[in-house]
C-alpha cells in the first residue's frame, strides 16, 4: 500500500482558522507538488481531504473530486488518520491533505513506531510504502517532497 501525506500549502493569517485560504504563494505550491504527484500517481487513487478551506484548496490542484473527512480537521488523531486511509490494507494509494502536528505524529507512528512530533514542511508530501519483505513487514519512505524542489 502507498500512502501519500501532503501537507496543506501556505494559507493567508486570519481567523477563523478553519476559513483560512491559500495565499498566492500557497497556490502555487499546491500546483507544483500536485503536477509532481500528476505524474508519479497511477490513475486509481483515494483523496482524502480535511474540511479546512486551506486543505480543500490544495487537494483541489491533484483533483477537484476527492472526500472529505472531519476525522482530519485541524487537532484529528494520528490513529485515525491511518483507520481512516485504511492502512496498511487499502488496494489503491491513498493521498491524505491535512495539517501539522498529526500529518508528522502519523509519519512518526508508522515510520518509528511511536508517535512523535515529526515536522513537515508546508505544501510537502511524504510517500509512505507497506511491504512485506521475508514474511517481515516494512514501511519505505519512498520520497519527501517540498514545493521548493519541483
Amino acid at each position: 500500500m502507498d500512502l501519500i501525506l501532503w501537507r496543506h500549502a501556505e494559507a493567508i493569517d486570519g481567523s477563523p482558522d478553519h476559513l483560512r485560504a491559500l495565499s498566492d504563494k500557497g497556490v502555487d505550491q499546491a500546483q507544483r507538488v500536485a503536477n509532481w504527484l500528476k505524474l508519479s500517481l497511477p490513475n486509481q487513487y483515494r483523496l482524502i481531504v480535511s474540511p479546512a478551506v486551506r486543505t480543500q484548496s490544495t487537494a483541489k490542484a491533484l483533483n477537484p473530486t476527492f472526500e472529505t473527512n472531519r476525522l482530519l480537521a485541524v487537532g484529528g488523531k494520528a490513529e485515525d488518520i491511518i483507520k481512516v486511509a485504511k492502512w496498511p490494507h487499502a488496494s489503491h494509494p491513498v493521498v491524505i491533505v491535512g495539517h501539522q502536528p498529526t500529518l508528522g505524529q502519523v509519519a512518526s507512528l508508522l515510520i518509528a513506531g511511536k508517535k512523535d512530533y515529526w515536522s513537515i514542511k508546508k505544501g510537502a508530501i511524504w510517500w509512505l510504502t507497506y511491504r512485506e519483505r521475508y514474511d517481515t513487514p516494512q514501511v519505505v519512505l519512498r520520497a519527501v517532497l517540498n514545493p521548493d524542489m519541483v
